[in-house]
């Protein structure tokens, strides 16, 4: 802003242009008597906050940019862990008690096909097994006979149980 003022008693009068204030600059209360008196106000306030202090620690001011997408998805990476080693040390919460659910029913179901005895899920699944698709047939003869040797080396091999010291609870 330009102006050039000769002041007088309750009275201004501009006469050439000339710069009063500039953008970033801190005014000075003549400056500002004069501004009042032509009834401008460029005046704005602003706070740049550095740091803030909460339950006695101290954050950088970037911490009040987080977006709360960003939160969620913190909070949700979280819950996975949470519910990973509940899982893992068999200590039952309520986020990993869905799990321990479905993995109970699976053992259920398992149980079911390799004994006789059934029950009304486990009799849906059997049959959506036997609907299933079937394996699809090598096409050359080589591959059936290389997949027979496989096999029979597999049924070979002796299967070693190894104890993980109930890890994962199975």
């Amino acid at each position: 802003m330009k102006i050039q003022t000769k002041i007088t008693k309750a009275q201004v009068e501009i006469i050439n242009p000339v710069v009063v204030i500039k953008t970033d600059d801190k005014i000075t209360p003549g400056q500002a008597a004069l501004l009042d008196k032509l009834k401008i106000r460029p005046f704005e306030y602003k706070m740049h906050i550095k740091c803030f202090l909460d339950g006695g620690k101290k954050y950088p001011a970037k911490v009040l940019e987080i977006k709360p997408e960003t939160v969620i998805e913190a909070f949700q990476a979280k819950a996975q862990l949470l519910t990973a080693l509940s899982l893992g040390s068999g200590f039952v919460t309520s986020a990993a008690a869905p799990h321990l659910v479905i993995n109970a029913f699976k053992h259920l179901a398992a149980v079911s096909f390799a004994s006789d005895y059934s029950f009304p899920q486990a009799e849906k699944l059997k049959s959506a097994a036997a609907a299933g698709p079937a394996p699809v047939a090598a096409a050359a003869g080589g591959a059936k006979a290389e997949a027979k040797k496989e096999e029979v080396a597999a049924e070979e091999s002796e299967e070693v149980d190894m104890d993980m010291g109930d890890m994962f609870a199975y």
